[in-house]
């Protein structure tokens, strides 16, 4: 046996252990909550929309999703470390990753992704239905094409939000008995669910963005340069615009649309406030999405609940 073979079926060390955990991100639920949330949506809508649907079976998909969730971001920030490891090493925010500072080896970190995408694909089959199932398939290659996005366009938010807001087509396939998609409806959230992406992650990207001219990668945030605050505050805005217009067409009232208006004045007011050439304040912006996502879910749970009861329907 090789020793290249062997090093890399070896037993893991401490150090690779605490590697593996780091390039989960499992002490970080920000990728978690962005992909969770727009599936989250989807589930409400459905548990709305179909009375026949019993709330505990919504909930019980709430946090079966939560726990896939939680292993998509897993691999989506393993690949992410791995293909991106030449460049995290020139960054000072990432510089200190696992695979540049030397804690697992570039060999062994691709065997934890295999191991990795072997355990999603046998959890999905096992759990989803077969339409969600497709729409995973579908969205899985951009797991490995956004990681690689910076190096050769500026658009790699788009990206991003095509992967992260697919669960909106899964959450409501999930509690529809026959399994057919009001396209109509899902369709202008899933687009403002990428708008919702492309503000939050163009923020993001100017934490990097004097390195990444250094190093020649490009961002939205350096396409956008002095326009972001307008650019995303514009995309913001078609955010909750087709929001609102998706609970529209699936009857949703008050509580839903004070939870987006709420919501939406948290974000545009942080948004106007935000120094992009200020760190702190664009990693405070973006801290702030998981809850932005959340007050939404809640608005679309308060008028399922409101809408069941003043209308004699069984929770």
């Amino acid at each position: 046996m090789s020793k290249r073979l062997t090093s890399l079926i070896a037993p893991p060390s401490a150090e690779e252990l605490n590697a593996c955990w780091e390039l989960c991100r499992l002490n970080n639920n920000m990728g978690c909550w962005t992909t969770w949330i727009p599936t989250a949506w989807a589930l409400a809508m459905a548990y709305h929309a179909q009375s026949h649907v019993p709330g505990f079976v919504a909930l019980l998909w709430a946090a079966k999703y939560f726990v896939l969730c939680s292993g998509i971001k897993s691999l989506i920030m393993t690949i992410d470390d791995i293909l991106d490891y030449d460049i995290d090493a020139k960054v000072v925010r990432t510089k200190n990753r696992a695979i540049p500072r030397g804690a697992i080896s570039l060999d062994r970190a691709w065997l934890f992704f295999g191991i990795q995408v072997i355990v999603g694909v046998y959890l999905a089959r096992t759990i989803l239905d077969p339409i969600s199932c497709r729409v995973a398939a579908i969205a899985a290659p951009l797991y490995v094409i956004y990681p690689t996005c910076k190096r050769w366009m500026y658009f790699a938010p788009i990206i991003l939000g095509l992967m992260f807001t697919v669960g909106v087509f899964m959450g409501w396939s999930t509690l529809s008995p026959n399994k057919q998609l009001p396209y109509e409806i899902l369709v202008p959230v899933y687009v403002g669910g990428c708008f919702w992406v492309w503000t939050y992650e163009t923020i993001y990207q100017h934490l990097d963005k004097v390195d990444d001219v250094q190093i020649g990668i490009r961002s939205s945030a350096l396409l956008c340069g002095r326009h972001t605050i307008p650019i995303c505050s514009f995309t913001a805005i078609s955010f909750f615009g087709l929001l609102m217009y998706g609970g529209y067409l699936n009857g949703h009232g008050l509580p839903f649309f004070a939870g987006v208006l709420l919501a939406a004045d948290l974000l545009m007011s942080k948004l106007l406030r935000t120094n992009i050439d200020c760190p702190n304040d664009c990693k405070d912006f973006f801290l702030q999405t998981p809850l932005i996502g959340q007050i939404i879910v809640g608005g679309l749970v308060a008028d399922a609940i409101i809408f069941r009861i003043s209308n004699g329907i069984a929770l």
